[in-house]
C-alpha cells in the first residue's frame, strides 16, 4: 500500500491506494477517469499518515483492499499542509497525461 499527496488543479489530495506505484498503468488510468490527469505527486510515507490522521487512517485502511484502486484519506489542502512538511515527504514526481 501507498500513502500519496497529490497537487492537481483543483487542489491538494491524499490518497491510499493499494498499486505498487504511481507509475502503474492501472491507477494512472482511475486518476485520469476521475479528471486528474496533470499532478505532481509526493509519496508520504505510511507510518508517517497512519500517525497524524490516527483512527480516520485506519478507517480508510481497512475499506482497502487488493482489488481496490485507490481511496482518498483527505481532500482538505490546509490540513494536509499542516499535517506533513515537505522534508517528510518523497522526491516530487511530475505526471502529465493528455
Amino acid at each position: 500500500m501507498k500513502s500519496l499527496l497529490l497537487l492537481t488543479a483543483s487542489g491538494p489530495l491524499l490518497i491510499l491506494t493499494s498499486h505498487e506505484s504511481l507509475r502503474d498503468q492501472k491507477l494512472l488510468e482511475v486518476l485520469r477517469q476521475k479528471g486528474i490527469g496533470k499532478f505532481v505527486a509526493f509519496e508520504v510515507p505510511l507510518a508517517l499518515a497512519r500517525d497524524r490522521y490516527g483512527g480516520h487512517f485506519r478507517a480508510v485502511e481497512s475499506n482497502l483492499h487488493e482489488t481496490d484502486d485507490l481511496r482518498v484519506l483527505d481532500f482538505n489542502g490546509q490540513r494536509i499542509f499542516q499535517l506533513f512538511r515537505f522534508d517528510e515527504l518523497g522526491a516530487p514526481i511530475l505526471q502529465e497525461q493528455l
